[in-house]
């Protein structure tokens, strides 16, 4: 029933439209336009990079509370192992998540909804991600036609996921003109082909960032174990996997001419976001340590041992030093350096009273 009075109010306003620079209002929904509800409240940033650099941050305080406990020079380089590693860990996995691979933002005068003649002043932004698009739009002031204008809606096209029928329902909830508009130039059905082009770079380029992720477990295994060598190939292979990730996205999303997106009286222009630049940076940063790695291993092994707190020999022993820390802090000893036991001779009377308390019953102990 409410269908059919929705489809039959929507006739009636076709064939009997507004006058220009006039609003239909309707005081059951607050002085807005029928039908359309209000923007949705939005959570400040996405819950998913939310989760993420919040598990990240937990890690670093909690292996900074047992940072006291860690003494001499080597505290330092501890703590300069620890926070690279959860860096590059929480850059390649949040990159993963990111809406902001490929951004644009403009301020226009464009209409505002369907079946009005009403402009509004906004800023419209777009960022595209590895798994779906968000669009913003905020007016400017944000109070205008007696409304809020703060829209925040996100479209996906990760696997298991529909983008057109998440497009069918943003017209049913009746979003404003410029979020339909742009949400419209990447359905499957688009002259633009946007949606196929962003949508195969986007499941690729986040597979290869998953490969990318593994190898970092892996390094971080290897550098925990006496075989820095090899986790330095395989922090090489975090960087390389995280570059041919950026290299398979810009391929991908150049393949074909970009598409004119025009938002009333101005055009958006999108670019890389964000995301792209901070994962060049940071699979540069790992092919620079992977390399120092490989360097160090064949010119100066020691130093590369000492710098992760490892031995130095294959024949090497656990010597205490309170100087620098405790078990916390071992410091590796090889056999050839340490001292050889020696046999230090007892004297007649203490031999006599340890044999005696040993083996009371023998003729040998007695007196």
């Amino acid at each position: 029933m409410f269908k059919q009075l929705e489809y039959s109010v929507i006739t009636v306003m076709m064939e009997h439209p507004p006058l220009p620079h006039t609003s239909t209002k309707m005081a059951a929904f607050g002085h807005t336009f029928p039908f359309y509800a209000g923007p949705k409240p939005t959570f400040p940033m996405d819950t998913a990079l939310a989760v993420i650099i919040t598990i990240f941050l937990t890690a670093l305080v909690t292996f900074i509370v047992i940072l006291p406990g860690i003494r001499g020079k080597m505290r330092l380089f501890w703590l300069l192992r620890v926070v690279t590693s959860l860096f590059i860990g929480a850059v390649i996995l949040a990159v993963n998540f990111s809406s902001e691979w490929s951004v644009g933002q403009v301020s226009t005068n464009t209409s505002y909804k369907a079946f009005s003649s009403e402009w509004i002043s906004v800023d419209v932004g777009l960022q595209v991600g590895l798994g779906g698009v968000n669009i913003t739009l905020t007016g400017t002031p944000v109070q205008q036609l007696n409304e809020t204008i703060n829209y925040n809606e996100e479209f996906t096209w990760r696997l298991g996921e529909n983008y057109a029928e998440e497009y069918e329902k943003a017209l049913e909830k009746g979003l404003p003109d410029p979020v339909l508009y742009l949400a419209e130039k990447f359905t499957p059905n688009s002259p633009c082909g946007l949606h196929g082009q962003y949508r195969l770079a986007g499941h690729y380029t986040s597979a290869i960032l998953w490969v990318a992720f593994l190898c970092w477990l892996l390094a971080n295994v290897m550098l925990s174990m006496p075989v820095l060598a090899y986790g330095g190939h395989m922090l090489l292979a975090t960087g390389i996997f995280q570059l041919l990730g950026l290299l398979f996205f810009s391929m991908a999303t150049s393949l074909t001419p970009p598409c004119p997106l025009h938002l009333g009286t101005a055009m958006l222009h999108t670019q890389c976001g964000p995301a792209f630049w901070i994962t060049l940076a940071t699979g540069l940063l790992c092919v620079l340590l992977g390399l120092a790695m490989a360097v160090a291993h064949w010119m100066q092994p020691h130093r590369l041992k000492a710098f992760f707190n490892q031995s130095g020999g294959e024949g090497s022993v656990l010597e205490w030093n309170p100087e620098e820390g405790g078990f916390l802090s071992p410091r590796y000893r090889s056999t050839a350096e340490s001292p050889e036991p020696q046999d230090i001779p007892l004297s007649e009377a203490s031999s006599e009273t340890c044999c005696k308390e040993e083996h009371p019953r023998e003729p040998d102990c007695a007196p």
